[in-house]
């Protein structure tokens, strides 16, 4: 064997989050290691850096979201998408208690993640929908969930989508909402694990294996007899109370498992293209997507 291959799989996630919660019981449980893997993990806080750390092999397999993939394949990445990771989060646009309306916005700061990427590009459609133009208004590139929440609370910035429970701890402060992504594009897919093509021919058996033990995870948490013990997996890894951990577990055993699909995936590309307004066609979905390894999982 080689030393790459006996290595850990250097995984990358931006934030912490409900989301991971597969990851979270993957870890717990000892599932990649009953598949034979490690897997050491990195929070980033930017998916920014995460993506150029992905591209130049800095990490082995990245959670992102699908335009992210888009961007780097069209601009000479050979990144693909070989699993869907997790629902499309119902994200908050969280704002100061000041903004009543998208009007208010005008002339703001807005904390995102990435100016043009993840649900940027999906925030500045709904700004365009709502009357206000690019220049109307600031995208300040802050980072993470966690990076967001503090801009919002010590006030450098008047609006941002916030995942649970980062949005819920600051609506007790006072904060708002002006409604969330399940409302605005609620067809819009969910993150995805994403790796470099040259990365999953050479480490295609690491890769399979990976996918079955999350995918496994994710099975194990639709299982109303683990719920006692998934619960107790959030409070103490992301600062909730149980109360809300049994709210999010009755959320994710109503869903289908994730998926990523053809349709789903052109979606994202249409919306990227938009965003940057390319006149060259669209790339098909096969040009960025690669799921033969998450078949071949079996789960």
């Amino acid at each position: 064997m080689s030393a790459e291959a006996s290595a850990p799989i250097r995984l990358a996630v931006i934030s912490e989050g409900v989301n991971a919660w597969p990851l979270y019981v993957a870890q717990g449980r000892r599932l990649f290691e009953h598949e034979g893997v490690a897997v050491e993990v990195t929070l980033t806080g930017s998916s920014n850096h995460q993506l150029e750390q992905l591209r130049s092999g800095g990490y082995d397999i990245g959670f992102q979201q699908s335009d992210h993939v888009v961007r780097a394949v069209e601009t000479g990445s050979d990144l693909c998408i070989v699993m869907a990771q997790g629902h499309a989060p119902e994200l908050s646009l969280v704002v100061a208690a000041d903004i009543k309306g998208f009007a208010d916005l005008k002339g703001r700061d807005i904390a995102v993640d990435g100016a043009n990427t993840g649900y940027a590009l999906l925030l500045r459609r709904l700004l365009a929908d709502n009357d206000l133009s690019k220049a109307d208004y600031r995208f300040v590139e802050i980072g993470g969930s966690q990076e967001r929440f503090d801009a919002l609370k010590s006030g450098q910035c008047v609006a941002s989508w916030l995942n649970p429970p980062f949005d819920r701890n600051l609506f007790a402060l006072g904060f708002a909402s002006l409604g969330a992504t399940t409302q605005f594009f609620p067809t819009y897919p969910g993150s995805v694990a994403a790796c470099r093509r040259a990365w999953a021919e050479k480490n295609g058996d690491r890769l399979t294996a990976f996918i079955r033990a999350f995918r496994g995870a994710c099975h194990w948490l639709k299982d109303a007899a683990n719920k006692e013990a998934a619960i107790a997996l959030l409070p103490p890894r992301l600062n909730i109370a149980p109360a809300l951990a049994n709210k999010a577990f009755d959320a994710f055993v109503a869903k289908p498992l994730p998926s990523i699909d053809a349709a789903g995936l052109q979606q994202v590309i249409d919306v990227y293209w938009q965003a940057e307004g390319l006149q060259v066609p669209k790339g098909a979905p096969a040009k960025y997507m690669d799921l033969s390894y998450q078949n071949k999982a079996g789960l």
